[in-house]
């Protein structure tokens, strides 16, 4: 028992590390879009609304195509989305500041979208088998993205401030290692399900695989011997919960993709700083989620997802609240609080969302990390409008709203049953020994 417990746990590990890294090299691309709105408004004097439409052509094709990809990979396992999907989202950035027009900014920026879009189902679904449906697990996964989101304004920074946005293409180094990773992951994958059956009886892979109703295979083509969705053991989608679920992460992601875009022009004018003040700010923002994410998966351990996710979202009201109306160098403290009541539910949001969809894994994947996520672009351009007719601080006002809105619409939701077939979460929030075992 003890041979195969060593040998299922190391290659598992080996993957989600692998997979949360590719993370990081993807979401960069989402950071770097609001990281760049300073320097377009500066190089090109785009007013608030035209930048803010940057962040809009990002989010707008990333938003209605997600969860299209979500139900793809809910029938078949995608792997080589992964490695294209990182590529694609880096070119489309790498090309935004040598655009020579502001159409086809917003086109490159709208590719970038895609590929970030193409990227985060299958990437959910594949670090979900990879984590055996730990939330911890799923934590360190998201914690890859979130430090790819803080890596962004200080990679953005350093490129353009040195070279402009003519040296935009460069920006596609971590698109480069990023497919790498996502391949060295996805062999990683193989060799697992390649090696030795268990004393249980069958393959490596674990019975997670076929909880999720996807493919009998993290690297197969059609699902043909996998059961499905319609078989998994004591699943029964609750579209409900599911439902007012999105709707909390919606209000979340207004708030995230409102203060994203705007937070460094917001800072330099409340503190008089220059460039450095302001990416200081976009920074503390992103890395605060990082905390964040990992405090997550701890907390919801010790004190459950659903209270953690409402405590977290109650918090979010009073730091932005501060953000908007405190004066002077606090206000870099209640960006971080701000952060991290954005981002400790985020991994939470995605385990749950799986949890009332146990049957539509993908489709849960696809909403909770990109039409929700995505979705807050939309506000953007109505914020930068509101900002150019009032100013920046009239048009973060309303975001104050919107995590007490969340919070209303989570108050009644009921922590959900994970689905046999995936493993238990001990009190820490790691897959039991037993279960590990078994796999």
């Amino acid at each position: 028992m003890t041979t195969t417990h060593h040998h299922t746990t190391a290659p598992r590990s080996r993957s989600l590390t692998l997979l949360a890294l590719s993370h990081a090299c993807v979401d960069v691309y989402q950071g770097a879009v609001a990281a760049l709105v300073p320097f377009f408004v500066s190089e090109r004097a785009y007013t608030y609304a035209a930048a803010s439409g940057i962040v809009l052509a990002a989010s707008l094709l990333s938003s209605v195509i997600q969860p299209l990809f979500g139900a793809l990979t809910d029938k078949w396992a995608l792997p080589w989305l992964l490695p294209v999907s990182t590529v694609v989202g880096g070119v489309g950035v790498a090309l935004s500041g040598i655009a020579g027009s502001h159409a086809l900014t917003l086109a490159v920026v709208a590719v970038s979208g895609l590929g970030v879009a193409a990227y985060h189902p299958e990437a959910a679904r594949v670090a979900r088998l990879a984590s055996r449906g730990s939330h911890t697990g799923m934590g360190w996964f998201s914690l890859g993205g979130n430090l790819g989101f803080a890596a962004a304004p200080l990679m953005v920074s350093a490129v353009i401030t040195t070279g402009g946005l003519h040296a935009s293409p460069l920006l596609a180094v971590p698109a480069v290692a990023g497919a790498a990773l996502c391949t060295a992951a996805l062999r990683a994958m193989r060799a697992r399900e390649a090696g030795p059956t268990t004393a249980a009886g069958a393959s490596s892979v674990p019975a997670a695989v076929t909880a999720t109703g996807a493919s009998s295979t993290v690297v197969g083509e059609r699902n043909s011997t996998a059961c499905s969705p319609d078989d998994v053991v004591g699943s029964r989608d609750d579209w409900a919960s599911f439902v007012k679920l999105s709707g909390a992460i919606v209000c979340r992601s207004i708030v995230f993709v409102g203060l994203s875009a705007f937070i460094s022009l917001y800072v330099r004018q409340r503190t008089g700083g220059g460039d450095v003040s302001g990416t200081a700010a976009l920074f503390v923002l992103y890395l605060g989620g990082a905390v964040g994410t990992v405090a997550g998966g701890k907390l919801a351990g010790h004190y459950g997802r659903i209270r953690v996710v409402q405590w977290s979202y109650a918090l979010t009201v009073l730091a932005v609240a501060g953000v908007v109306f405190v004066p002077g160098p606090l206000l870099y403290v209640l960006v971080a609080l701000t952060s991290a009541g954005l981002y400790v539910p985020f991994s939470l949001h995605v385990t749950l969302g799986q949890d009332y969809l146990p049957r539509r894994v993908g489709t849960a994947g696809g909403v909770t990390l990109g039409l929700t996520v995505s979705i807050g672009g939309l506000a953007s351009p109505l914020l930068g409008a509101l900002a150019d007719a009032t100013s920046l601080r009239t048009a973060l006002t309303p975001l104050i709203a919107l995590p007490a809105l969340g919070w209303l619409l989570l108050r009644t939701l009921t922590e959900p049953a994970m689905p046999e077939g995936i493993a238990d979460a001990s009190p820490s929030g790691t897959a039991s020994p037993t279960a590990a075992a078994e796999s």
